[in-house]
């Protein structure tokens, strides 16, 4: 027996050759369905609001199922197991996921199609239950302000009034850039703030001060 007999006989020995029957890969899917529709029902609740995309929710749910039979089929056939890592080694999905809690549903929705697709029907139950435990819970966890970009437009002279109403009314602030331009300034300040309509009035307010934009930031304030 030669070298390349030996390793394809250790490859057949260790693939577990799994025959799926009607019966089982109807209870697959219809598990995996299931727990789909779930995931569907807690990412529209959670994402309810002006952003809510309907059709990744949809495309979400439905991949559990697809996930799924491909890992019954990977299980029935050494020929298909190799073919689909094939197959999927030459697929790029560039689609961009701007929200983090997209991607967490996303994994939540293929792993879901890999756990019941090998049969682990109660660990794919176990993993939804507290999967929805941990999003709820950390709901309620109370959140810092979110920074925001503030950008004053003034005479030069009012820089110090500007900056020490900031001072005063943000918990932290940063300078970010600071350009001049015949005798106009153009200030942009990253803050944190409780309140950003009462500082960016009284803002305005200032002498000199022509135009004050309040832009969202996603980012931290370093000070």
């Amino acid at each position: 027996m030669g070298f390349g007999d030996v390793i394809k006989k250790s490859i057949l020995e260790g693939f577990a050759y799994v025959d799926f029957s009607t019966t089982k890969m109807a209870v697959t899917l219809g598990v995996t369905f299931l727990i789909a529709a779930y995931i569907f029902f807690v990412y529209r609740f959670l994402a309810r609001g002006a952003f809510y995309n309907k059709n990744f929710n949809i495309t979400m749910a439905v991949i559990s199922i697809v996930t799924a039979g491909i890992v019954i089929a990977m299980q029935s056939s050494l020929a298909i197991s190799l073919g689909m890592v094939g197959a999927l080694s030459i697929v790029r999905f560039r689609t961009a996921i701007k929200e983090p809690l997209d991607l967490l549903f996303l994994f939540w929705s293929i792993g879901t199609g890999i756990i019941c697709g090998a049969g682990l029907y109660e660990l794919a139950v176990i993993v939804a239950i507290a999967a929805t435990f941990g999003l709820f819970a950390l709901q309620f966890v109370p959140l810092a302000a979110e920074p925001m970009l503030l950008v004053i437009q003034m005479e030069m002279d009012s820089e110090e009034a500007a900056l020490r109403l900031v001072k005063k009314s943000a918990q932290k602030y940063r300078v970010d850039s600071k350009s001049i331009r015949d005798g106009k300034e153009n200030l942009i300040l990253e803050i944190r703030a409780k309140e950003y309509s009462g500082l960016t009035n009284e803002i305005s307010k200032i002498e000199g001060v022509g135009k004050v934009t309040l832009l969202h930031h996603e980012g931290e304030v370093r000070v």
